[in-house]
């Protein structure tokens, strides 16, 4: 259940009629009322959501910005690239942590990055990598039409040093940001985790829309 949700029972329970009695409905400027009051409680909800979506940017601000070695990946081509080659003409990059061919999951966050992707790549290189061997992960990224550079993890300690493997030892979603100094020095910035209902996939926030929400709705690589 969502804030937003918590939000609009609570403004139920305490704005709407009760009706279990058999009283009469409302007259229509009542109704139009307690929804004006439901909605003040869900603009005010929006803005706390807003305020704290402040707090934790400025909490993860205060990460310390340590130095990461200067990874080797393999490109599209099977050639090896280094993690310093990904920042282009750029200080700032963006590395995606797709846990590969085998997460739908993963695949929805990378299908939504599609059309953002000239406008990160204004701002900051932006690549996508994954666990996945380059034979799979190129044909993989040629089946669903992604365009954003891709390099591949496989066999590197990079998801573990980033920190984005479970307690096994498996792959998980997220992303991290770095930044190169002048000296050639990479840092890494900041990092996040990705799941259901996160700021970086907007399928959720619209599903939340829905009178059912995201119900029992699952992401497929391919829908009837």
């Amino acid at each position: 259940m969502t804030v937003t949700d918590r939000a609009a029972e609570a403004a139920h329970s305490c704005c709407m009629p009760d009706t279990t009695d058999g009283a009469a409905a409302p007259a229509g400027a009542e109704v139009a009322a307690r929804r004006s009051e439901l909605d003040r409680l869900i603009d005010g909800t929006e803005a706390e959501i807003g305020e704290l979506q402040k707090k934790l940017a400025e909490l993860r601000g205060r990460r310390p910005h340590d130095p990461v070695n200067d990874y080797e990946f393999r490109d599209r081509d099977d050639a090896p690239v280094h993690l310093s080659q990904l920042f282009g003409k750029h200080r700032d990059l963006i590395v995606v942590h797709n846990m590969g061919a085998s997460c739908n999951y993963c695949t929805l966050w990378a299908d939504g990055f599609i059309g953002l992707q000239p406008h990160l790549e204004s701002r900051a290189a932006f690549v996508v990598t994954s666990p996945d061997p380059v034979g799979l992960q190129r044909s993989f990224a040629r089946s669903r039409g992604w365009t954003f550079r891709m390099v591949s993890a496989h066999g590197t300690p990079f998801f573990a040093d980033m920190g984005f493997t479970d307690g096994a030892g498996d792959p998980i979603p997220g992303t991290s940001t770095f930044r190169r100094q002048t000296d050639g020095t990479i840092l890494r910035i900041q990092r996040a985790e990705f799941g259901p209902g996160d700021q970086f996939c907007a399928a959720w926030h619209l599903f939340d829309l829905l009178a059912d929400g995201a119900a029992d709705w699952q992401p497929q690589l391919k829908y009837r």
